[in-house]
């Protein structure tokens, strides 16, 4: 075993993509992927805050979906390009703690929203005479704050331990972003313990919510489909099935990463499946609720109509 070395503070990050024109290639269109998140996530985020229409706890919901998003590909993707950039693959001790936890705060925070977002459907469509208590823009900011809060404790928790675990003379990961499973095989330790904090903190935030949800959109459409309006069975099946397409897409890659065995594990898979998590699901979930959606594609049209007008 590699002797423990504490000279040194900062860490390598490998990185993702290959030196040369291919590497370049790739590189320009991850940032056309990061403008395209950045551009859509904010957008959402300002049509719901300047347009009444959309003040209503599921879009309230979403704009904080577009937020922790912005979040996450803010987080790793401009520093992986900067890296490639410069040529310098070195990122500090502290620096990389700080963005784990921001990315572990936003992968724990979004799980807990999509269970809020399901259930607000849930009750919009098989409770809709309660929908009004059950929902309130009270209850809304409470599931909001929940979500925000419980992720950032436990992100904070994963994050100080990750940086108190001894890591031996190799500081180089095999990622492009400082990902605690990847940091844990530089430790000087036996990790097996907290590799099952970690799987335990995926089944709760991830693969439980993912369940739940899944059962809940069940039941929904099961509702929809007995609904006696073919406009409102419409609506809300496209709804639905739209939520569940960004639930599906968002978890399934996390599953086949943070639960498998590390000796199933390989460093070139798990930086293939988290290009889903952390840049692709960002970019697409702005345009699908947006293309999908009338009320926002209305609030678009609203908006920019009152921006033709001021330039008039």
């Amino acid at each position: 075993m590699e002797k423990c070395n504490h000279t040194s503070n900062d860490f390598i990050l490998l990185g993702l993509l290959p030196q040369g024109q291919i590497g370049l290639f790739l590189l320009f269109l991850i940032i056309i992927i990061f403008f395209l998140a950045c551009v859509g996530n904010l957008a959402m985020i300002h049509l719901i805050r300047v347009d009444p229409r959309l003040h209503t706890p599921m879009y309230f919901l979403l704009s904080q979906l577009s937020l922790m998003d912005l979040m996450c590909i803010s987080t790793t993707v401009p520093q992986m390009a900067f890296n490639y950039l410069s040529g310098q693959k070195g990122i500090f001790f502290l620096e990389c703690g700080v963005q784990s936890f921001f990315f572990v705060t936003t992968i724990g925070s979004e799980g807990l929203l999509l269970v809020s977002m399901a259930y607000d459907r849930y009750v919009a469509i098989c409770h809709p005479l309660h929908y009004p208590n059950r929902m309130s823009n009270k209850m809304c900011v409470k599931m909001i704050i929940g979500s925000w809060t419980v992720g950032s404790i436990n992100s904070l928790a994963h994050s100080v331990y990750t940086l108190h675990i001894p890591y031996c003379k190799s500081r180089a990961i095999d990622h492009f972003f400082c990902d605690i499973p990847a940091m844990l095989s530089l430790a000087c330790m036996d990790t097996w313990a907290y590799e099952y904090m970690v799987f335990l903190s995926t089944t709760l935030f991830l693969l439980l919510p993912f369940l739940g949800i899944t059962a809940s959109y069940g039941r929904v459409l099961f509702a929809v489909y007995h609904m006696r309006s073919k406009e409102g069975r419409k609506k809300a099946f496209t709804t639905c099935s739209t939520h569940l397409t960004v639930v599906i897409f968002y978890c399934v890659p996390f599953f086949y990463t943070y639960l498998r065995p590390r000796n199933l594990r390989s460093p070139a898979e798990d930086k293939i499946l988290a290009v889903f998590y952390t840049m692709l699901t960002p970019m697409l979930n702005p345009i699908i609720y947006s293309l999908r959606n009338k009320e926002v594609l209305g609030a678009m049209t609203r908006v920019f109509g009152i921006f033709s007008s001021l330039k008039e």
